[in-house]
């Protein structure tokens, strides 16, 4: 991690810096594209290709089941734009969500769609209020995999099976935890997910991926196509509108070539770490660097404004506290200042630990609280 040299970062639920080889997939395609033009295309494309593998890979699903995309909002405009919706129908969400995963959803209020928002509980996300909520008419529960604010990551396996013995959809925004936590979906039978790699898994911003199960795809209408999305789609001749049939039916036309094969390069780094330690291997690390930087923030008389108990269940790598006496925008300029990068969040300063983040880093962070003005 080349940010390592100069700063402790600790920003990454915002936008992470880049890892080594996601920068030099940029260099060497920026490199390729100015003094040769599109003579590699195919190993570019081969290349981008391989993120659908890997992102099968980390989080167990089919690699047909995988849409390559510019963001977390674009998978959820896949869904909220392209379920069959009746007037009366709803969407159960959690107070306080990312404008992601609220809006798409207030959108479709044109088609007699109710939102229905449940309220947390100092942060918290309480997978039975979120099911008491369900009616007869609820289609979707759409939810965080973790809070960008608190931190709080929900319950994921409870959630889907009690939403599904209802007869309800689950889609998840898995952008904060997507690449730090494991996720199974063998067995944890999420039908939709979306995450953007430019946060935790250490790409750059645009290029991200969506899954939507293969039992689904007969129920999404594809609100938006182009020569992508059918089969044969180089054989440019237009001919009959014929999806493909796997969730790159829902890639319209040109992607964002430079993008996806960083965010493939730095998702390799991932999915070898599983390989060698375990699929849980990094969230150990990333809870074990959290519950370290929790303690430092309460010796030096820093104030956690997120529990998150038990820990190991509902914790993740955000960190969210308030120092008295300074305000958040104060402390974070401050730090900057010094070397050290968070963000301003759900009322205080959030820090987002990553699994290379040191004991000097974070001691960093916690001189900063000592020496509040």
């Amino acid at each position: 991690m080349p940010v390592t040299r100069q700063w402790a970062y600790f920003d990454h639920a915002a936008v992470a810096p880049l890892s080594a080889p996601a920068a030099d997939a940029l260099r060497d395609y920026t490199d390729v594209a100015a003094s040769c033009g599109d003579v590699k295309w195919l190993e570019w494309s081969a290349k981008v290709e391989s993120l659908r593998g890997l992102t099968a890979e980390l989080i167990h699903c089919e690699k047909d089941e995988v849409a390559l995309v510019p963001n977390t909002t674009a998978g959820i405009n896949f869904v909220a734009g392209g379920y069959p919706w009746q007037s009366g129908d709803n969407v159960v969400l959690p107070e306080g969500e990312f404008p992601s995963n609220h809006y798409p959803w207030l959108n479709l209020a044109s088609r007699g769609v109710d939102v229905k928002v449940v309220p947390r509980r100092e942060g918290r996300v309480d997978v039975d209020d979120l099911i008491a909520a369900i009616d007869g008419r609820t289609k979707i529960i759409s939810v965080s995999w973790v809070g960008y604010a608190s931190g709080f990551r929900i319950d994921l396996p409870r959630l889907v099976d009690q939403a599904h013995a209802r007869g309800v959809l689950v889609f998840v925004d898995a952008i904060q935890g997507m690449g730090m936590h494991p996720l199974d979906l063998r067995t944890c039978d999420v039908d939709f997910l979306s995450a953007d790699g430019h946060k935790w898994m250490l790409g750059p911003e645009g290029a991200g991926v969506a899954m939507i199960r293969r039992r689904h795809l007969p129920l999404l209408r594809c609100e938006n196509v182009g020569w992508a999305s059918v089969r044969n789609a180089h054989l440019f001749a237009a001919g009959e509108l014929e999806l493909r049939d796997d969730a790159a039916r829902y890639e319209t036309g040109s992607a964002n070539m430079p993008g996806l094969m960083a965010f493939a390069a730095s998702l390799e780094l991932f999915v070898a770490v599983a390989r060698q330690h375990g699929d849980d291997a990094i969230s150990r690390r990333v809870l074990e660097r959290a519950s370290l930087l929790r303690r430092l923030i309460v010796e030096r008389g820093g104030k956690l404004l997120f529990e998150n108990t038990p820990f190991e269940i509902h914790g993740s790598g955000i960190v969210t506290f308030s120092v008295d006496g300074e305000s958040p925008a104060d402390f974070r300029s401050r730090a900057i200042e010094n070397g050290v990068v968070v963000s301003c969040r759900g009322g205080g300063v959030r820090a987002s630990v990553h699994v290379y983040n040191d004991d000097a880093d974070l001691l960093r962070l916690a001189d900063l609280i000592s020496n509040s003005p």
